[in-house]
Order: structure tokens, then C-alpha cells, then sequence
């Protein structure tokens, strides 16, 4: 199932703490309560425990894994598409030119 990083949002109003609560955690910052949720479940995790597991090493990778999985970024990787991948993880493009920089500079130390 793909994870969809436009969903209506789940959290509660702002006095509910829900956007602090649900901030941005893991090596993909996994953001909000719809999306905390949709990975407590893929670990069988309930939600108020997957937020100290985002904080572990281990949580953190498997959310940036559950999101690449999820959202199916091999597909824009394996085409070097770093555009359309910055697009499906933050929305739109902030930073896309130091990423395709980046990018570049891995493909060279990894000498392909």
C-alpha cells in the first residue's frame, strides 16, 4: 500500500500537541499521526510506542525503509530521477539542487 504524504490530516487541533508529538522522526522524517500510525501497524507496534521506537537506530531505519518500500522509490533511484523522488518525499522541490549534488557525488565515490 502506498503512503500517500498528501492525506488529510489526523492529528487533533493545535492545543492537542499533536504536531509535536507527531513531528518528524526517523532518517526519512516520518511525520504526522496518519503516518505514524500506518507504520506502528506495518510493524505491529501500537502508536504511542512506535513514537520512542522512531527514536531508536533501529526505528529510524525501519521507517526510511517503510517509506521507500511504501512509496516505491526504487523506481525514481534506479532511474536516477532525484526530481520526482525529492517530489514524493517532501512535496515539492526545497533543496532539490544540493540533493542532485549530492547524488552526484556519491555516484563518484562509489565510482559508477
Amino acid at each position: 500500500t502506498k503512503i500517500s504524504w498528501a492525506k488529510p490530516p489526523q492529528d487533533g487541533d493545535e492545543s492537542s500537541g499533536d504536531g509535536w508529538k507527531y513531528r518528524g522522526r526517523g532518517l526519512i522524517q516520518l511525520t504526522g499521526k496518519y503516518n505514524y500510525q500506518a507504520f506502528a501497524d506495518s510493524i505491529g507496534m501500537n502508536l504511542e510506542d512506535v513514537i520512542g521506537h522512531l527514536e531508536t537506530k533501529q526505528g529510524a531505519a525501519e521507517a526510511a525503509c517503510f517509506f521507500w518500500k511504501n512509496n516505491k522509490l526504487n523506481s525514481y533511484a534506479d532511474v536516477g530521477d532525484i526530481k520526482g523522488m525529492t517530489k514524493v518525499i517532501n512535496g515539492g522541490y526545497i533543496g532539490l539542487p544540493e540533493r542532485e549534488e549530492n547524488y552526484k557525488k556519491a555516484l563518484n565515490i562509489l565510482g559508477t
